[in-house]
């Protein structure tokens, strides 16, 4: 089965609206939403009953505190992966306590990190390639390759799915990149998920097609392009 993964981005206890990555302009989501009208993690959860969710603590990947507390009942509640923003064993750790499984981004992971994570929770961690404008964004010296090539690195990683997240298309609901994905599953070992710029059930059908395991939607579902029922 198709997965298709709700996402809530959780800023200061409230789900909020993500565009681009651009982690300062964010809104509440009841603002946007057309499906739910509130921006309460658990309301949303209670009403939308998503059988999966992507959840990203924007405290901790600003800096600023955190949303352990009600991240931990959201994961009560529905299976769960979080990036919260991990740089080290700790934050894999703590993830790990809050829901089922942690997503380690290479806009804050190291490749050490990486095989430590890789070897405490084998099948359990899964890979985000954060990329804005084709490039990967990281600090870590052996990242800074074309994805593509990072993809073929992990095949050797005994990881969970591996996440393709366009961030500069995070919101925009701006379409994906067939050629580019095909050429992901061509050269990957593990499950794909895409994240940003998914549109309608068109695009949901077409990534079925090229052979991704699933999506993470968020902007479709709150817009009514991709209906409820698709994430429960």
């Amino acid at each position: 089965m198709f997965r298709v993964v709700f996402v809530l981005d959780i800023f200061n206890g409230k789900v909020v609206h993500a565009v681009k990555g651009e982690r300062e302009k964010y809104r509440s989501i009841h603002e946007f939403s057309s499906v739910c009208s509130k921006s309460e993690p658990l309301y949303i959860i209670n009403e939308l009953t998503p059988r999966e969710v992507y959840i990203a603590d924007l405290n901790r990947l600003r800096g600023t505190g955190n949303n352990d507390e009600v991240i931990r009942k959201v994961g009560w509640k529905t299976k769960s992966m979080l990036d919260l923003g991990a740089s080290n064993m700790d934050d894999i750790h703590l993830g790990q306590e809050l829901v089922q499984s942690v997503v380690l981004g290479t806009e804050t992971g190291t490749e050490s990190l990486l095989n430590e994570a890789c070897s405490f929770y084998p099948r359990s961690i899964n890979i985000s390639i954060d990329i804005i404008g084709g490039k990967i964004l990281t600090n870590e010296p052996k990242f800074q390759i074309p994805p593509i090539e990072l993809v073929q690195m992990l095949n050797s990683y005994d990881i969970d799915d591996l996440i393709i997240l366009e961030l500069s298309k995070v919101g925009t609901s701006s379409g994906i990149n067939p050629e580019f994905l095909k050429e992901v599953v061509d050269h990957s070992n593990h499950n794909i998920i895409l994240g940003g710029g998914i549109r309608n059930l068109k695009d949901i059908s077409l990534l079925k097609d090229i052979g991704l395991e699933g999506a993470l939607v968020a902007t479709s579902v709150h817009n009514g392009s991709i209906p409820v029922d698709m994430i429960q």
